[in-house]
Parts: C-alpha cells; structure tokens; sequence
C-alpha cells in the first residue's frame, strides 16, 4: 500500500465532520489493520414525533398495555415494529 497521509487536527468536530465528507478517508486510514468492535449496550437513536390518534384507540391501546404490564407506548413501537416488518417481509416475498 502506497504511504498513507497524515490526519489534520481539528478544532471542532464539525471541521472534522466537513473535512470527512469531503476526502476519502482510505488515503489517511489504513483499513487493514482495523478490526471489528462490538458495542453491546449502544441503544439505537430515537427521533421524536407527534401521532395524534383517537382517544378510543388510545385507550384501547392503554388497557392492552396495562395487561402486559409495559408502558403503551412501548407497545406501540412493538406493534408498529412487527408490522413494517410484516409489510417488509411481503414486499421481498413477492418480489421473488
């Protein structure tokens, strides 16, 4: 492999972010040598929304909830969860 350049120092991470989408980091990293880490309590990042539903169905959703004894909106990111994947696994199912 041809000699790798040397990395800048940055003052900030967003020079270093700018800089990093902007070159090709196999010029200044040499990837054979890494190797692969796991992080097993890294929680994946969550976005908040707002979902306005009818307070019938949210009520529902809460008694549901109650007598699985997890919070509803826990429940909620599980039905919608199996769901997408559902509708995912479908997709890919027909389009074999």
């Amino acid at each position: 492999m041809s000699k790798l350049k040397q990395k800048p120092t940055f003052k900030t991470e967003a020079q270093e972010a700018a800089f990093w989408a902007s070159y090709d980091s196999t010029e200044y990293i040499d990837y054979s040598k890494s190797r692969r880490v796991v992080f097993p309590r890294l929680k994946p990042s969550t976005e908040t929304i707002s979902l306005r539903l009818p307070k019938s169905l949210l009520e529902q959703l809460k008694t549901l909830a109650n007598k699985r004894d997890v919070p509803y909106q826990t429940l909620l990111k599980l039905f919608i969860l199996e769901r997408v994947q559902a509708e995912l696994h479908l997709k890919t199912a027909k389009a074999s």
